[in-house]
């Protein structure tokens, strides 16, 4: 789109300053002026479609930012949730490990109930294998004194065989209650450190998701700016575009007043040359522009194409500087310094830029070729859009306006018209001597 604007203003002041060679010198027909003000005005259409497509392109870009940055926030408050929970199953794996612990307690009275109870058997399996086993028994209830000292034998005997069998099945459980107790606090552990690795899985998904929203996020911000800087240039060149087409249209005026003028001249010579049949008499006028007052601490003007456009010192020169490309030089000096136009030419424009100050651009027609001179940081303007002006004439005071450090004027030469890009800036010093 940039190589397109700077394509659309390739002969964006060419026939507006073409007809400027000197104040009121016009070397242009009508039907050449009124062709240059349509091309101006097409151009100018051209440029609006950009504009507004920069402008649909700025919408989309926010939008965009919009939605990541809604995203970011719903990714951040699940990292919270899941966060959250991994803390949760910390909590949860702890008081598993606290249950271990203590079920490695119970295992251990377990462990010695188990012993014991083996202790009893075993002294019990050593009596039976001495006596005769079940032989014993009938030994106890035969000999009995009387039958109701035989129903307390047979109660006791009965007794003891049951507490042998509850001791046995109360053995069986307890290794049973055991096995159940470690495996199931060994599955529980397990699990939630599998719940716990996925989590920790999901988080670092999160962070990774949120660390691609970021640099997207990044990414739509830088290519914002640059559509709204891009925009600011479109509508620098609009609004060049809108003050050469506005010179046009002076140089029209200027034209068709010329001509009447002429046709006026002619019908009056015409006259006097019927009054008088003796002879024919011509008449001739010329005006001269008067010259301008002095101007205070303004350079002498100087042979050649161009003038110094003020008095002072060069402090900076063009070329790279702060990591920008600086498209021409500055000219410092203190007190109240002149600033004056440095060739003949049409003033394009003159307003306040917050980059450039106070500037002035002028459109000069110097052997075929156009140029483009530009004025900036001028603490007040002396000329305005459409002006004429002539090569030394004062056309402000070097200031401090804008993106300024100190006083001084940035002056830039443009062979061609002036661009976004300034691709068409020349060397001011190989046009003007210091």
């Amino acid at each position: 789109m940039k190589k397109k604007i700077i394509a659309l203003n390739a002969a964006l002041v060419l026939g507006v300053s073409s007809i400027f060679t000197a104040p009121a010198a016009y070397a242009e027909s009508l039907s050449d002026l009124h062709e240059k003000r349509d091309n101006i005005q097409d151009k100018r259409s051209d440029i609006k479609v950009d504009i507004k497509d920069t402008e649909e392109e700025i919408n989309k870009l926010e939008a965009q930012q919009l939605t990541v940055e809604e995203q970011l926030e719903e990714i951040a408050k699940s990292l919270e949730e899941t966060a959250s929970k991994i803390e949760q199953k910390n909590n949860e794996i702890a008081e598993t490990k606290a249950e271990i612990e203590a079920l490695k307690a119970e295992i251990i009275v377990l462990k010695d109930r188990i012993k014991k109870r083996n202790e009893v058997l075993k002294d019990r399996a050593v009596s039976f294998q001495e006596s005769g086993g079940d032989v014993n028994y009938l030994e106890v209830i035969f000999g009995s004194s009387s039958f109701s000292d035989f129903l307390d034998r047979v109660n006791a005997v009965a007794t003891i065989a049951e507490a042998d069998r509850e001791i046995l099945i109360q053995h069986e459980k307890d290794k049973e209650e055991l096995e159940a107790k470690q495996k199931a606090v060994e599955d529980k552990l397990a699990s939630l450190e599998s719940m716990k690795a996925e989590l920790v899985k999901l988080e670092e998904k999160q962070k990774k998701q949120k660390q691609q929203k970021e640099e997207l996020q990044k990414k739509l911000k830088h290519k914002h700016k640059e559509a709204e800087e891009y925009k600011v240039g479109l509508e620098e060149e609009a609004a060049n575009l809108a003050a050469q087409e506005s010179a046009i249209k002076k140089a029209i005026e200027l034209e068709n007043s010329r001509l009447a003028e002429a046709e006026a001249a002619r019908k009056k010579a015409a006259e006097e040359a019927k009054q008088q049949s003796s002879s024919s008499s011509s008449a001739s006028s010329s005006s001269s522009p008067s010259s301008s007052a002095a101007v205070k601490e303004a350079p002498a003007v100087s042979s050649g194409s161009f003038t110094r456009p003020a008095a002072g010192v060069v402090t900076s020169q063009m070329g790279p500087r702060w990591n920008k490309q600086h498209a021409g030089i500055d000219i410092a000096a203190s007190g109240t310094v002149s600033i004056v136009a440095a060739a003949d030419g049409v003033v394009s424009r003159s307003y306040y830029s917050d980059s450039y100050g106070n500037v002035v651009f002028i459109s000069h027609s110097i052997g075929g070729q156009l140029y483009t001179t530009v004025y900036a940081h001028m603490k007040s303007r002396q000329a305005s859009a459409g002006q004429v002006v002539s090569k030394g004439q004062q056309i402000g005071i070097m200031g401090n306006t804008g993106h300024s450090y100190g006083q001084h004027l940035h002056f830039e030469v443009h062979k061609g018209p002036w661009n976004v890009s300034k691709s068409n800036a020349v060397n001011p010093l190989n046009y003007v001597s210091y």
